[in-house]
């Protein structure tokens, strides 16, 4: 579609923007968000009760602005904590879909403090307004997932006072990001990979836009929050016990920020039985994906039950979480794809001892690289 075609139904910058007539917006109780996310995400209760429960307050308040009332509500953007591979990504992205709303993925080390090199927290909206095809409406009801929030705590000076030179891809980042989670009407880029270019802008009003952060602080034990001192002390580990604000700010992050994430959630590490759900129960699980893919080469694949047992105890020793599952998956039955169309008819068991020896290959390229 032409530039021109495109933003000709843009509102103009200057002046109040009188928002569009828009749908009523679907209200889904929490009992509803929680179900759907339960079917596809193993383990992490806990974790999908709150974000059931701050997706339904999002979506009151949405119907509530909309309709023109005054609200007390405020946005429920969520604060996502735990070890890679846990589900914080799925959660968020099973989330959009359930709400129908764009979504979009970005990584919080991309980004720098405004009038440095590097991208603008603007140019994270811009995204989400591409995955929306441009549409403000929808761009303004999205979710937006910024992962690896952890990397721009403050790395500079005192993180008590803080001292020290500027911090551009830290704590300038989180500055910047303040506007946006608490909702203002900002100038977005319209070309992502042009963003430098200061031209072709958009207003979009991120008041009703979901911000999800996310992070492992997997060295959050190395700071010294009312911690034991003397013999037998030890600092804390991910999991152990929920993660207060007074140690976050510690770590680096800013207290304006997480005022600023008021749902403030901790997945717990998957245990090897969770592993093994989430390679066979949710209706997208991986054994189910590879059987169909084989299916349609014409080839019946039998994956016994200890073989998958062999891959999550493989991910378990390795530490790698749920996330590596499907390269662990694609490993084990790379040569079983390769000769699948020329094996038409055939069925194929893959057990435990053919898992253990194409594990074995993996752990040996590991080592060669």
């Amino acid at each position: 579609m032409p530039k021109d075609d495109r933003t000709r139904s843009f509102p103009p910058s200057g002046g109040p923007r009188r928002p569009p007539a828009r749908e009523d917006v679907r209200i889904l109780t929490p009992r509803q968000v929680y179900e759907h996310l339960d079917r596809y995400v193993i383990g992490q209760t806990s974790a999908k009760r709150a974000v059931a429960t701050a997706a339904h307050q999002h979506l009151k308040r949405i119907e509530q602005r909309r309709q023109g009332k005054a609200t007390l509500l405020r946005k429920s953007n969520l604060l996502l904590m735990g070890p890679t591979g846990s589900g914080k990504t799925h959660i968020a992205r099973k989330l959009a879909e359930l709400l129908e709303v764009p979504f979009t993925v970005v990584d919080a080390t991309e980004y720098t403090e405004a009038g440095y090199y590097g991208k603008d927290v603007e140019v994270m909206v811009a995204e989400l307004l591409f995955k929306s095809g441009h549409s403000i409406d929808a761009t303004q009801r999205g979710i937006i997932f910024i992962d690896e929030v952890d990397k721009i705590a403050r790395r500079t000076g005192s993180a008590r006072t803080g001292a020290g030179s500027r911090d551009i891809g830290g704590e300038g980042v989180q500055q910047a990001l303040l506007k946006l989670l608490e909702g203002r009407e900002i100038f977005v880029p319209l070309n992502v990979t042009q963003h430098w270019n200061k031209h072709d802008f958009v207003q979009v009003d991120t008041g009703d836009i979901l911000f999800i952060c996310a992070g492992t602080f997997t060295d959050l034990h190395q700071v010294q929050v009312d911690r034991q001192m003397g013999f037998g002390s030890t600092g804390r580990r991910m999991g152990a016990s929920r993660l207060r604000v007074k140690e976050l700010i510690e770590y680096g992050m800013l207290a304006e920020l997480l005022g600023r994430l008021p749902v403030q959630v901790q997945l717990e590490e998957l245990t090897p039985e969770e592993l093994y759900r989430i390679l066979t129960e949710p209706p997208d699980a991986l054994a189910r994906e590879y059987r169909e893919a084989l299916a349609l080469d014409g080839v019946d694949l039998e994956l016994q039950e200890e073989a998958l047992k062999a891959i999550v105890e493989y991910s378990v020793e390795k530490k790698l979480g749920a996330r590596a599952l499907r390269s662990i998956m694609e490993e084990l039955l790379a040569d079983v794809m390769f000769d699948a169309p020329e094996k038409r008819g055939e069925r194929l068991v893959i057990d435990r001892r053919y898992a253990y020896a194409r594990l074995k290959k993996l752990d040996a390229a590991a080592l060669r690289d």
